[in-house]
């Protein structure tokens, strides 16, 4: 087959284009431009797109040797995830641009040219398997390598976009196998640290960062019945979950750490409580895609597990499609409680090791009643169980 090789500048997409030609295929490198911003350019960024990435990448085709391009998806890319990422932090939502990146980006907008050039596929260094089902649809499974594997952030690939992507490491048993494959291969990558961080905020500064763009105003840090107990220097620098960087001055009655329970941008404040409460029943979003064959019929409720962050451990649940106040969702009911989720992550359901689909969270139910909590003050995003 023709086969585009996305080379990020790192050792897994180098292999990958190596293992792609070894098979036979066709192959042209192309490394993505995606950032134009100054920091992304400095040397010892801690992303995946900067100038020596680039550089990188180049080297390793030709090692390979294989045609190597560098596309400008920097517009694209501010767009769909730059300018997303801080419309979703604006509104209280917990947005994961590697997601965004994946779904908009690379098997998105680099597809799509990529077949109008005549390619048949994109190949990735990506740990995740494609298998074939016995009707000659594709699935998304686990790579063979659980620790390494990222099939998380590759759920929001479609039918059609499995149709057309190739992913050589997905039966590689180990990170340390591919290292030492690219030093035989000659890579000069192949003992590069992995990257880390988002891309575009190089020096890991996601409060500061969002500070610039989204405005950093004072606020209320309230309790579960909506009396202020401190103030915030901006709502944007909390996300659910979180315990350090309250600084409220005085502990909580029981004398527990409090947690960030909620983000509520429209009044910008933050809701804080124990970690108990961080325990949700019940999570559901009208964004959801299926990767590869839908259900059969998804109206009724099916086992499967469900992963809400990239190396969180998969819990057993039960899933449905609903239509709930008019809005047709995915339902996702976890066995048992699973902490900290905030609206904007992504759930990827799982059957097996195949990726069944995902959603991205809009509505999430606690799992602990909040009877304290006056209707006024009730949180948003998160719908109280009544007490038994």
């Amino acid at each position: 087959m023709k086969i585009l090789a996305a080379m990020s500048g790192g050792v897994d997409s180098a292999v990958a284009a190596a293992r792609a030609v070894e098979a036979g295929h066709d192959v042209v490198g192309v490394h993505l431009a995606l950032s134009r911003m100054p920091g992304t350019l400095r040397t010892g960024s801690r992303g995946c797109c900067t100038i020596e990435d680039s550089m990188d990448a180049q080297r390793a085709a030709d090692v390979i040797g294989i045609p190597y391009y560098v596309w400008d998806f920097s517009e694209r890319f501010k767009l769909d995830v730059v300018d997303d990422f801080v419309a979703e932090y604006a509104a209280g939502r917990t947005p994961n641009p590697c997601m965004r990146c994946n779904e908009r980006i690379k098997f998105a907008a680099l597809l799509e040219k990529a077949l109008a050039l005549g390619f048949d596929a994109v190949c990735t260094g990506h740990y995740a398997t494609i298998v074939t089902d016995d009707q000659g649809g594709r699935e998304l499974h686990r790579a063979s390598a659980w620790a390494k594997d990222q099939s998380y952030v590759l759920g929001v690939l479609t039918a059609e976009q499995l149709a057309h992507s190739m992913f050589p490491l997905g039966a590689t048993p180990s990170k340390a196998e591919v290292r030492a494959e690219a030093a035989a291969r000659g890579l000069s990558v192949a003992a590069k640290p992995d990257s880390h961080d988002i891309c575009f905020i190089p020096d890991g500064d996601t409060r500061g960062w969002l500070a610039e763009r989204v405005g950093a105003e004072p606020g209320d840090i309230l309790d579960r019945s909506g009396e202020a107990i401190g103030t915030h220097q901006g709502a944007h620098a909390f996300t659910v979950g979180q315990r350090k960087g309250l600084a409220i001055g005085f502990p909580s009655d029981d004398g527990k750490p409090r947690f960030v329970l909620e983000v509520r941008p429209v009044d910008n404040t933050v809701v804080v409580g124990p970690k108990e409460a961080l325990e949700i029943a019940e999570i559901a979003g009208a964004s959801y895609t299926w990767a590869g064959r839908a259900p059969v019929d998804p109206a009724t409720a099916f086992a499967c597990d469900v992963q809400i962050r990239a190396h969180a451990d998969p819990v057993p649940a039960m899933a449905r499609v609903s239509v709930v106040e008019g809005r047709t969702e995915l339902v996702i009911t976890p066995d048992e409680p699973l902490s900290g989720v905030a609206p904007g992550q992504t759930a990827v359901v799982y059957v097996g090791t195949r990726v069944l689909g995902q959603c991205t969270i809009d509505r999430t139910v606690s799992a602990v009643p909040v009877s304290a909590v006056p209707v006024s003050a009730a949180p948003v995003s998160a719908v109280p169980v009544p007490a038994p």
